[in-house]
């Protein structure tokens, strides 16, 4: 509209207000563009970029990149990067401009080989510019992407300011720079584009001491800011040149793929894309917003099913994800860790796809760029801190299982002491191997190496505070594996608690005693005095035997005979009792050296409390049937005064003959040991064989019956006592 008369643009104005709604266009965009025309007397006094003076130096860049395009885009000067960095933006955007004009003349639906191997030259050329800024403050998770996308925004600026500029450029070469340091009270490595805040500055680019002019960190910062101010002003049509690209950051931005969009989506066609796919809504397009979030979702409801599905095999139940519980074995835990490890390290690859499809297929920019960004890489590193620890933890289970089987004791205790010397070495590298992916996630997301380190001061903060109990438990239990005075399996007594030995941490020690679960720290541990009941030197090394002790109270009304009676029972049935080995009965004297104890000792093969307990029921009910045997084995029987010495001669024999009806009672002696005031009084004492306490009393009962038949056969007068009155008259 630059050619219609003054008079004539109010009229003009009006009718296209009446218009233009009509046809279904709005007149907001007429007033844009009427905004951004500057004035006529504005315009000429823009010096056009052909005026410039660098502009033949652009030119003869453009064909040096054209014939040499091996050469770099940082040079030795302001003018050399500046010139450089122009020329390559503008040749890589018309490359791609001519590579998508041929895309509706070539077949199919993905760009041939050859052109991919010249977009491969483009990237090159790409790459070689970004090397331009200055992007080490930007933080290193989107550092790649952002640098890209600053390089398009700053080659839309220079467009801008090489058109809009009322008087020449001088940029200056490294005699330039020179010559300017000079006139400078302090010498600066750096130049500033007048009028603009765009700065190159000289530093170091590599160890070798290289040095180069970049776009200064500061330049780098307010790119995003600059480019907003001047992304909807056209260049002046009078300074057209082959060099001007201002739509470079529409053509990467608005559309998939990374500086090139796919094949197949330039062969849609362009009305339908550029008002329904390339619709801007927040600053993204309707293409990128709508397969943005359905990669988005298909994506949660995949992570969320890896999560319930991990967390499911630490759920109690009778699943088949449930965690191996004893009874089914310990061999089985490490396919649950391995199952662990895959569910968690499927997320990794996963949430690396999804960057690379939102990032350099839909390409997405701008700020759901950083925010999706930090989100994925948060996820990844989280993800990977969660793979590592699980991984140890299942190399930890496979190489406590190989280096069992290789000792050749392949069995559940075995498993579980060398688990418990295995697991908390893995289970600590695995934790510090997170803690270091945690750490490198706070650099890449831009926290700065300083403050990270302070981070890692606080957990020695912490333990210089308040964990010095933690050490202390840490090194007691270092000290335990060490020394080993008990490991798993084993029956101990730890302070006043007596019980097995289930688990050795590096923090604290596990005891099942008989009626509960005691976590004692391994720092208590070091300091009490350990009783170690069990052997590990027995008939076997994978068998749990320990010693075994119990004491029983004898009457004093035992007789000599019963004593040895019964430490001859007793010792019958230690020796046959299964669950024992190397079985000892003693007589001792209690402390207060009058009563007697019967003391019984030796190895007992019980893994857990419940066979413990049985085993030590068992001996100790039996032992007290022994005692009660004993007393029963030695019968007194009275005969009355009026029994005639023969008679008295034969009781013994009488007695005698009365086991031969009983196989497993073997007669001893019988002898009239007492004359008292009714009775003359027989003792007989005999053995027994009976295999049980109720077949014993059995005999017993039999051979009253048998003793009373024989007394009355005989005459022989069993008399009771009895008392008589007299009365005697007054």
């Amino acid at each position: 509209m630059f050619w219609v008369p003054r008079l004539i643009r109010p009229l003009l104005a009006f009718l296209l207000a009446w218009l233009l709604p009509l046809m279904g266009l709005s007149t907001t965009t007429l007033r844009a563009a009427e905004v951004a025309a500057p004035p006529a007397a504005s315009r000429a006094t823009y010096v056009p970029l052909v005026q410039q003076p660098f502009h033949s130096q652009l030119l003869e860049l453009q064909q040096q990149w054209t014939d040499a395009p091996l050469d770099q885009v940082v040079g030795d000067s302001p003018r050399a990067t500046l010139l450089n960095f122009y020329v390559v933006m503008a040749q890589v955007s018309r490359d791609l401009d001519r590579i998508e004009a041929t895309a509706s003349r070539t077949p199919g639906l993905f760009w041939p080989g050859p052109v991919r191997k010249e977009l491969e030259l483009i990237n090159g050329y790409f790459r070689e510019a970004v090397k331009a800024l200055d992007v080490q403050a930007i933080p290193e998770s989107i550092r790649s992407d952002f640098a890209e996308e600053y390089a398009l925004k700053l080659k839309v600026i220079l467009d801008y300011v090489f058109t809009h500029s009322r008087k020449p450029f001088e940029i200056p070469d490294a005699a330039g720079m020179k010559a300017l340091n000079e006139k400078r009270v302090t010498p600066t490595p750096s130049w500033t584009l007048p009028g603009t805040s765009i700065t190159l500055k000289d530093q170091v680019a590599g160890t070798g001491g290289d040095r180069g002019y970049l776009f200064s960190a500061a330049t780098v910062a307010q790119i995003p800011g600059l480019y907003k101010e001047i992304k909807d002003q056209v260049p002046p049509q009078d300074s057209a040149s082959s060099l001007l690209t201002p739509s470079i950051y529409d053509a990467f931005s608005l559309r998939p793929g990374q500086i090139l969009p796919p094949k197949w989506y330039l062969m849609i066609p362009e009305g339908f894309r550029r008002k329904v796919l390339e619709a801007s809504l927040w600053d993204q397009t309707l293409f990128q917003l709508v397969v943005g979030v359905l990669a988005l979702l298909a994506y949660a409801a995949v992570q969320s099913r890896l999560v319930v599905a991990l967390l499911s095999t630490y759920r109690l139940g009778d699943g088949p994800s449930r965690e191996p519980s004893p009874a089914r074995g310990l061999w089985r835990i490490d396919n649950v860790a391995w199952q662990r490890v895959l569910l968690a390290g499927a997320s990794l690859p996963m949430t690396r796809l999804l960057d690379v499809l939102i990032n350099q297929y839909v390409n997405v920019t701008g700020t759901p760029l950083l925010v999706l960004t930090f989100l994925f890489y948060s996820i990844y590193f989280i993800s990977a801190g969660l793979f590592s620890f699980l991984l140890m933890e299942a190399l930890g289970r496979s190489l406590t299982e190989w280096v069992t089987i290789l000792r050749g004791r392949r069995n559940e205790l075995q498993l579980s002491r060398v688990s418990n010397l295995v697991m908390p070495v893995c289970r600590v590298l695995g934790a510090v191997i997170g803690i270091s992916l945690m750490y490198r996630l706070l650099i890449l997301l831009g926290l700065p190496a300083s403050t990270v380190l302070a981070f890692s001061a606080v957990p020695g903060l912490a333990i210089g505070l308040g964990a010095s109990k933690l050490l202390g438990n840490l090194f007691a239990g270092l000290s335990i594996q060490t020394d080993r005075p008990l490991r798993v399996g084993e029956f101990c007594r730890i302070g006043d608690n007596l019980g097995f030995v289930t688990k050795i941490g590096l923090r604290s020690l596990e005891l099942q005693t008989h009626e509960s679960r005691i976590t004692i720290p391994n720092s208590i541990v070091d300091e009490e005095t350990i009783v170690n009941y069990s052997l590990r030197a027995g008939p076997s090394r994978d068998a749990l035997w320990h010693v075994f002790e119990l004491q029983l109270p004898l009457s004093d009304d035992l007789t000599p005979d019963q004593l040895d009676d019964l430490l001859h029972y007793s010792r019958s049935f230690l020796v046959e009792h299964p669950g024992l080995s190397s079985a000892q009965v003693f007589l001792d004297q209690a402390g207060d050296e009058e009563s007697l104890l019967l003391r019984c000792c030796g190895k007992i093969q019980a893994p857990n409390w419940t066979e413990y307990l049985g085993i030590r029921e068992s001996v100790l009910l039996r032992l007290r049937q022994l005692i009660d045997q004993v007393i029963r084995s030695r019968m007194v029987i009275g005969v009355a005064h009026h029994t005639s010495p023969e008679q008295l001669q034969r009781i013994p024999q009488l007695i005698a003959g009365l086991f031969e009806l009983e196989p497993l009672a073997a007669f001893r002696s019988c002898r009239l040991l007492a004359i008292r005031d009714f009775s003359y009084d027989f003792t007989f004492d005999y053995r027994s064989s009976q295999p049980t306490h109720a077949a014993f009393k059995d005999e017993v009962a039999r051979l009253n019956r048998a003793l009373l038949a024989l007394f009355a056969r005989e005459g022989i007068e069993i008399p009771y006592p009895t008392q008589v009155e007299i009365q005697r008259d007054g």
